[in-house]
């Protein structure tokens, strides 16, 4: 099944990113431990429990637009989510601090 990830950014065009396969969902689960970790990711709206998709989105909004500019990090980013979230598509919309499905 063909994965597609798109991120937006406020002013930038979006980046589609489109992995050759998702990260198995262990692997996926402790890549986005470890960058939200290593990003020291916050979740813009905390009501508690931090959901996958929040990771996604954190992750996306620390990084930042130059941080997919690292083709590697970026594919990376696309297969964990891709694995984590379990969907073809993903849109991550960082102005608007969402992920849809």
């Amino acid at each position: 099944m063909r994965q597609e990830v798109f991120v937006k950014f406020a002013g930038c065009d979006d980046i589609a990113l489109r992995p050759p396969e998702p990260m198995p969902l262990e692997a996926a689960r402790q890549w986005l431990d470890d960058e939200f970790l290593r990003l020291d990711a916050k979740i813009s709206r905390p009501t508690g429990k931090v959901l996958l998709a929040d990771k996604v989105l954190a992750i996306a909004e620390a990084a930042g637009h130059q941080g997919f500019a690292d083709a590697a990090w970026a594919e990376a980013y696309a297969r964990a989510a891709a694995g984590a979230l379990r969907r073809p598509l993903i849109r991550v919309d960082v102005p608007n601090t969402s992920v849809a499905f």
